[in-house]
C-alpha cells in the first residue's frame, strides 16, 4: 500500500503542476484510469480538457494519440485499416489512433453515430476487429472523450449505450483567479509539458490498476450498490436508470477511491463519493419531470438510501 501511495500521489503532483486549481478533476481523471474505464469531459473549449488527458498520459509513461471528431470521420479512421501489399502479395494491417494507452476523442459528438460506434467495442473489450481479426489493444487503455455543451450547431447527440461505457463524466470548469493567474505565470512561456517526463513507467501503471482491481468489496457493500441503481430505476423524475453496466463501474470506480484513500476494501463512503460522476451521465429525466438535473437526482438518492445489511431495510 505505501508503493501504491508514493505512486499515485508523484502522479497526482505531476498533474497538478500543469492543470491549476483542478485537483479534484486531476483526482478523477486518475481513478477512471485506475478503474479501467473511460472518461467523459464536457465543457467549453479552452479549459483544459486535451491538457488533462496529455498530462495523465505524459505521467504514466503512456502512448497518447489524438482523434479529432468531424462529419467526415470514418470508423476505419478510428480502428485502422487493412492495405494490400504488393510486395508480400497480402493485406496489412495498419493501425489506427486507437492503439495508444491513452486515446482524446476531442469533440466526439461531432462524428456520425456510426462513427461514434467505432469507439463502442475499443471501450468495451480493449480490441479492435477487421476482417475478422481481432487485436488486442494497449494495456493500460482509457479513452478520454471531450464535448462541447454550449455550441451544438453540427453534432450528433452520443448514443445511450456509448455514454454508458464512460465510468465518468466531469466538466473542468474555469480556473479561480489565483490559479489563473499562476497559468499566466507558468505557462505563459510554452507548453507546460515541455520537459516534463513520467513520474512511473507503463508496467508500473499496469501494476497500480491491478492492485485496484484485487480491493475487497463486502456483500453489505455490494448490496449498497445495487440498492442505489435500483433506486434510479424506479425514480419517478426518471424515464432512463443506471444499467447493471453502471453498477459494475460504480464499484470499480469505488475500488479506486478506497485505494487512493489508502485502504485496501471498499467503504460505502467510497460508493457515495464517486456516484455522482459515475452515475448522473447515464440518466435520461422525464420531460416534463420538472427537476434541476441527474445529479440533483443522484444526490437525493444517496440521502435516501442507506447501507443494507442482511436485515435492514434499503430506504429510509
Amino acid at each position: 500500500m505505501e508503493q501504491f501511495a508514493a505512486r499515485t500521489k508523484a502522479i497526482l503532483d505531476r498533474m497538478n503542476s500543469v492543470i491549476d486549481g483542478k485537483p479534484a478533476e486531476t483526482r478523477t481523471a486518475l481513478l477512471t484510469l485506475l478503474a479501467g474505464g473511460h472518461l467523459l469531459v464536457e465543457d467549453v473549449p479552452g479549459v483544459g480538457k486535451t491538457m488533462l488527458a496529455r498530462t495523465l498520459a505524459g505521467a504514466v509513461g503512456g502512448t497518447i494519440n489524438r482523434i479529432q471528431f468531424t462529419p467526415d470521420l470514418l470508423p476505419t479512421d478510428i480502428t485502422g485499416v487493412s492495405v494490400y501489399d504488393q510486395t508480400r502479395n497480402q493485406f496489412e494491417f495498419k493501425p489506427g489512433p486507437v492503439f495508444a494507452n491513452v486515446v482524446i476523442g476531442d469533440e466526439i459528438n461531432r462524428a456520425s453515430a456510426k462513427t461514434q460506434s467505432a469507439l463502442l467495442e475499443a471501450m468495451a473489450e480493449g480490441q479492435v476487429t477487421a476482417d475478422g481479426t481481432t487485436y488486442r489493444l494497449a494495456e493500460p487503455f482509457m479513452v478520454v472523450a471531450t464535448q462541447n455543451p454550449v455550441e451544438m450547431d453540427g453534432t450528433f447527440p452520443l448514443p445511450e449505450a456509448q455514454r454508458d461505457r464512460f465510468i465518468a463524466r466531469i466538466s473542468m470548469g474555469y480556473p479561480d483567479a489565483d490559479a489563473e493567474v499562476a497559468m499566466l505565470r507558468d505557462h505563459g512561456a510554452g507548453s507546460p509539458l515541455t520537459g516534463l517526463g513520467p513520474v512511473v513507467d507503463i508496467e508500473e501503471a499496469r501494476d497500480l490498476v491491478r492492485h485496484v482491481a484485487s480491493l475487497h468489496v463486502s456483500t453489505p457493500v455490494r448490496r449498497y450498490v445495487v440498492a442505489l441503481c435500483q433506486a434510479t430505476r424506479t425514480h419517478p423524475h426518471l424515464r432512463l436508470g443506471a444499467s447493471p453496466r453502471a453498477a459494475l463501474q460504480l464499484q470499480a470506480a469505488a475500488r479506486a477511491q478506497a485505494a487512493l484513500a489508502g485502504r485496501d476494501h471498499v467503504l460505502p463512503d467510497d460508493i457515495k463519493d464517486v456516484a455522482v460522476a459515475v452515475l448522473s451521465h447515464r440518466l435520461l429525466l422525464e420531460r416534463r419531470s420538472g427537476a434541476d438535473s441527474a445529479q440533483d437526482i443522484v444526490r437525493t438518492i444517496l440521502s435516501d438510501v442507506r447501507v443494507p445489511t442482511e436485515d435492514a431495510p434499503q430506504t429510509r
